[in-house]
């Protein structure tokens, strides 16, 4: 026997035995798909209304301005008869390869057969012609509401980006490349990456981001030291150990939103804020709060002013014995924190000396991207979920933000991961984007209907335990830091808010990049830079036209900022003592603890 057949065996061999794998996958698969949970039809995609009303839109269109469409018609077929006549042209001179195509380059494409394989190139030059004329079509009807429209170019980008030939294995040079040499042993890696993660989603698909084996919160992510000194239902409280002998007296707390957990400020010692800031010489208090199950079906924004953010305050200031401390919220917290001064405001209370605000939302009237998932369709679709739940699943929250970035969030690590077989990347922020938190019930209702959706606290009044609040009743000192390309909180909406807040003392910041790697920025990294305007704050477009812009983090301006109101420096701070026990080193029990089934 050659050498040359003994390798053929030895490949029959292989592909006969990851054929056997893939039949005990597909009944694994058949199982883990069974276990999936009947959820509300309406947390899937959007209304019916939302095509009816770009389907009346378009015929509209075609009544009143027949030329424009026809123009838009003709422009299309005569794209992809000059792409087809061209690619025919270049095959009957008897070469393989692909008509000259030049343009923007798209990174889903990077393969170099797409630009040199006559079937590939072709597949990819029409796949770009037919998104080019969707997506202008869309974008041209003249027959729709601003808010109308700004849906319907969404969803039409969702349904343009899954079309993508990238998305499927036949069309796709990189994976079936990848498929012949690994005979066959890279789909089957794929089917069992597949298979883990319909079985991890209860029988739903959630694409897995980041090796989850490659992390242990408190061991190798999230491990500034410091210490649990107070516990609730609602959250347990962390004081971190000073790194130096003096620290300001004045205390900072931060409020993290419980979308997610709090150690996105604390992921690796080079990029943690949570260090930063102790290493800057600051008494820092952070929040981490309860991951609920059904049990706090009951639980409401209330709650969280009065358990949550009155309840840490109080304690911040018995163990430091200070009368006031510095606030953060973050996000959601943002927001929250928004309503806790406010009615603190109201009752006279001036814990709060100062507050910062990490992109922060508080007048909805242009939630951003986002905004396409507030619509009573989705949001009608949530109440009856929750109602029958208890909690908004984790699961719904981190599906809905992955759209928002579907190609870098959903179909490229699917591509990855099922396709090519490959492993998930230890990624420290991928990871945490993937350890996510329920919201109660009661609370996620009323931060949608009355926040987002009627936008009461910015347009009109917001109650708080049991008295109506406002923007304006926010006065304390405060500092805003949004992100220019934040998909989650826009940065002009943050404005807006901020703008609407009765304080004298205003400062607004807006860092380079997004809702994660603006705020996660350290110093040392030397990467984003930021935007500021000592201007009185008119409309977002005249802030920014002013605005000038400063290379590297944020970071330090904020420190300036901060220092400047948090007094004289005093002695470091340890946690625990006789009257403040230590209950549990950071980064804590309700950071690891899952929520009861």
């Amino acid at each position: 026997m050659t050498t040359e057949t003994k390798d053929e065996d030895a490949r029959l061999q292989r592909l006969n035995a990851n054929i056997a794998r893939v039949e005990d996958l597909s009944k694994r698969l058949a199982a883990a798909l069974t276990a999936k949970k009947q959820a509300d039809p309406a947390l899937s995609g959007p209304s019916q209304e939302v095509y009816l009303k770009a389907a009346t839109a378009y015929v509209a269109e075609m009544m009143q301005n027949p030329s424009k469409i026809i123009e838009q018609q003709v422009g299309y077929w005569g794209k992809t008869l000059k792409h087809y006549v061209e690619a025919q042209q270049a095959l009957t001179k008897g070469e393989l390869k692909a008509p000259e195509n030049p343009g923007p380059k798209d990174r889903r494409f990077a393969n170099p057969l797409w630009d040199t394989h006559p079937f590939f190139n072709f597949l990819k030059q029409q796949y770009l012609f037919n998104s080019d004329a969707i997506t202008g079509a869309v974008s041209g009807l003249d027959h729709l509401e601003d808010h109308d429209r700004r849906r319907i170019e969404y969803f039409t980008r969702q349904i343009v980006d899954l079309m993508s030939p990238t998305n499927f294995l036949g069309t796709n040079p990189d994976a079936l490349e990848r498929a012949v040499a690994t005979d066959g042993e890279s789909l089957v890696k794929g089917l069992e990456n597949l298979v883990r993660d319909i079985e991890a989603s209860r029988g739903d698909l959630l694409v897995t981001l980041a090796d989850k084996e490659a992390f242990r919160v408190g061991e190798n992510i999230a491990t500034t030291p410091g210490s649990v000194v107070f516990r609730t239902h609602m959250l347990e409280l962390i004081q971190y150990t000073p790194t130096t002998e003096k620290v300001y007296q004045t205390p900072l707390l931060i409020f993290p939103p419980w979308i997610n957990k709090f150690y996105i400020l604390d992921l690796k010692p080079a990029n943690s804020l949570i260090k930063w800031i102790v290493d800057q010489g600051f008494t820092l208090f952070v929040v981490s709060w309860v991951n609920p199950d059904a049990r706090y079906r009951d639980v409401g924004l209330d709650d969280y002013v009065r358990d949550g953010y009155l309840a840490a305050m109080e304690e911040v200031k018995r163990i430091t014995g200070e009368k006031q401390i510095n606030a953060v919220g973050y996000c959601i917290a943002g927001t929250t924190l928004s309503l806790t001064l406010a009615h603190m405001q109201k009752k006279g209370d001036k814990t709060v000396k100062s507050a910062t605000f990490f992109t922060t939302l508080t007048d909805f009237s242009d939630p951003g991207e986002v905004g396409v998932f507030l619509d009573n369709d989705f949001v009608d679709g949530i109440e009856r979920q929750v109602a029958q739940d208890g909690v908004l699943d984790k699961f719904f929250m981190s599906r809905t933000f992955s759209f928002l970035r579907s190609n870098d969030l959903i179909y490229q690590p699917a591509i990855k991961s099922y396709m090519m077989g490959e492993a998930p990347p230890a990624f420290d922020l991928l990871f945490w984007n993937g350890d996510g938190t329920n919201l109660p019930a009661r609370m996620a209702v009323e931060y949608l209907r009355g926040l987002c959706q009627s936008n009461r606290f910015a347009a009109d009044s917001f109650p708080v335990l049991g008295e109506n609040v406002s923007l304006s009743d926010v006065k304390v000192p405060l500092c805003a830091v949004a992100c220019e390309t934040d998909h989650i909180a826009a940065w002009r909406g943050s404005f807006t808010g901020i703008k609407k807040m009765g304080s004298k003392d205003k400062t607004f910041i807006v860092s380079e990049s997004g809702h994660i790697a603006g705020i996660v920025n350290p110093p040392s990294k030397g990467k984003y830079g930021h935007y500021t305007n000592e201007a009185e704050m008119t409309t977002a477009d005249d802030w920014w036209a002013g605005a000038s812009f400063h290379p590297g983090s944020w970071w330090p301006r904020w420190k300036d900022w901060l220092a400047s109101r948090s007094g004289k420096q005093v002695a470091a701070r340890v946690p625990g003592d006789s009257s403040n026990p230590v209950l549990a080193a950071a980064p804590g029990t309700y950071v690891i603890a899952a929520p009861k089934a």
